[in-house]
């Protein structure tokens, strides 16, 4: 594996640190020490700026640092998954990469598999549920089928 860049690392590692307990306590240690020095600074703007921009730098920069990990992390689930897709003998591979399909085809493509669902849902339903649980090709049809007992590989493999 080839190592990360720097700024991958820091991205990372801000992310982790920043959702840890002792970062919170900090902050919040931070804000009382502000809010306790209000008196002090008889409330003035300075002061109130003070705490403004301080929180608004800190915002800014950490909306980029964790959109950069959730982008990262989000990517290699995906990889994961489209790895599972593919490794499943029976498994529909045109599922791999739907990430990169448009709204009004992932609507398509989950109203089928919800139509599935609810034709999975029916069948148990109608059958004992220890009995069809224990059958799980009773439970597998194709997108579009609306409840088809047993399977009907169309599969590209």
């Amino acid at each position: 594996m080839r190592p990360r860049s720097r700024f991958t690392r820091f991205a990372h590692d801000t992310a982790r640190i920043s959702g840890h307990a002792t970062t919170f306590v900090i902050a919040a240690t931070i804000i009382v020490a502000w809010a306790v020095t209000g008196p002090i600074f008889h409330f003035s703007d300075t002061w109130q700026l003070v705490i403004n921009t301080g929180t608004t730098i800190v915002t800014f920069l950490m909306v980029f640092l964790i959109q950069n990990t959730q982008n990262r992390d989000s990517q290699a689930v995906q990889i994961k998954l489209d790895e599972l897709i593919r490794a499943i003998e029976h498994a529909n591979n045109s599922l791999l990469d739907l990430e990169d399909l448009d709204q009004r085809d992932l609507d398509l493509i989950r109203s089928d598999y919800e139509n599935l669902a609810e034709a999975a849902r029916k069948r148990l339903k109608a059958r004992n549920a220890t009995e069809a649980a224990r059958d799980p090709e009773d439970l597998n049809c194709e997108p579009g089928e609306k409840g088809a007992v047993g399977h009907q590989s169309t599969v590209d493999s």
